[in-house]
């Protein structure tokens, strides 16, 4: 006869194996549908902003700090430099020196086409006022729960264009030297733990590297935010304009990564850090979302038949960092193929057609890592949503209409 000991060891033994299999399985997070925006909101500065803005303008006559090319030439006439340059100094005086100027936006910003008339206090109130709504309805109507902003002064006025929804949403931006910069947007009820922001200095490259003077780009800004059961992540740029498309329109001319067009060569030199911050993303937050203002035709790079071996002057592989000279650029002619290399795969959410929008087409853009592309449905699409304004409005609120898309998490 067994004694005790081992009947129960044999109990033990035997009960194990059912035990284990019907331990309960640990539960998948629900998928979460969020929507997503980004919106360049073109100079928007508080309205003391502007009054200022206004002040120091009427002292120089609303002249522009950006030399003018004459009809049909390809760079600006030696007059025109000259009186661009007496502008900004001029500029710097009544703003107090060039770190003031800076932070106030040029003169020429909001006067559109009529030139004659300087805008006043209340023309900028409806601009802002036109944001607002435009926002408001993002958030009511499409679900947005997350906005990128660019061209914003700061965290202040987002808060202010939120209006309504200011209580629900937390805010961050990137402190920068210059006015423009850019900014998030968040319901704090996605997350049980607070959203972290981390600003990306690397990408706020000197628009002249040979001059410690010169004007700095605007910054990169990530925030990371914790939903049930993943950490994703959302990059914010605001890349150097003036080098935009590949296909030549009446207007712009074609011009690769290594046109020696100073446009270019300032975004050229944005190329690697941000292949950096995506590289260092991929590993700590998988699952993330690239968008903002590229101010570069992605799209059109995309749908060209570029071989790998003309990505690089020197037909070396996209793949990795590419390297920088002792000023910064690379290698690169084009941007979307050097960043979406096979060894990092990105997807872009591709445009539904909006007819009802105006502003720049082509710039504003919104990529998935390839993690988080392969949990959406298939034909995704983004919208571009129509700014509100009213038709006599003289400042309009955006020449860019927000752009965005419902993603699944």
């Amino acid at each position: 006869m067994m004694n005790l000991t081992r009947i129960a060891l044999l109990v033990s033994l035997l009960a194990a194996p059912a035990a284990h299999a019907a331990d309960p399985v640990a539960p998948q997070s629900p998928a979460v549908q969020i929507g997503v925006a980004s919106f360049n909101l073109a100079w928007a500065g508080s309205q003391q902003d502007f009054d200022r803005h206004a002040a120091v303008c009427n002292a120089v006559s609303w002249c522009d700090t950006r030399p003018k090319r004459g009809p049909g030439g390809a760079r600006p006439d030696e007059a025109a430099v000259k009186a661009a340059a007496q502008c900004v100094a001029d500029t710097e005086r009544q703003a107090g020196g060039p770190s003031q100027a800076a932070m106030m936006v040029p003169c020429n910003a909001y006067l559109g086409r009529n030139t004659s008339t300087p805008p006043t206090s209340l023309d900028y109130a409806a601009k802002l006022a036109g944001l607002q709504a435009t926002i408001d309805k993002l958030i009511e109507t499409q679900g947005v729960r997350v906005l990128a902003f660019q061209e914003v002064r700061s965290a202040d006025v987002v808060k202010t264009l939120l209006g309504r929804y200011a209580d629900r949403f937390s805010v961050c931006d990137a402190p920068h030297e210059g006015f423009q910069t850019v900014a998030f947007a968040w319901d704090r009820s996605l997350s049980r733990e607070e959203g972290r922001c981390n600003v990306n200095r690397e990408l706020a490259v000197s628009d002249d590297p040979n001059d410690p003077k010169a004007r700095k780009v605007r910054p990169g800004l990530a925030l990371e935010l914790q939903l049930p059961g993943r950490k994703v992540s959302f990059l914010n740029v605001h890349l150097k304009s003036g080098c935009a498309n590949i296909v030549p329109t009446p207007i712009y001319q074609a011009r690769l990564l290594d046109d020696p067009a100073p446009a270019c060569a300032v975004l050229n030199r944005q190329v690697a850090p941000l292949e950096r911050w995506l590289d260092s993303t991929a590993k700590s937050s998988p699952e993330y979302v690239l968008l903002g203002d590229f101010n570069r035709r992605i799209d059109e790079e995309a749908a060209a038949d570029i071989k790998p071996e003309q990505v690089r002057i020197d037909g070396s592989s996209a793949l990795g960092v590419p390297k920088q000279d002792a000023s910064g650029k690379v290698a690169t002619r084009y941007l979307w193929q050097e960043l979406a290399d096979a060894g990092r795969p990105l997807t872009q959410v591709p445009l539904q057609a909006e007819s009802s929008c105006r502003g720049f087409t082509g710039l504003d853009h919104i990529v998935l890592s390839a993690p988080l592309a392969s949990r959406q449905a298939p034909g995704l699409v983004s919208r571009k949503t129509a700014v509100i304004q009213s038709p006599a409005q003289r400042i309009e609120p955006s020449d860019h209409c927000p752009r965005s898309v419902t993603l699944t998490f």
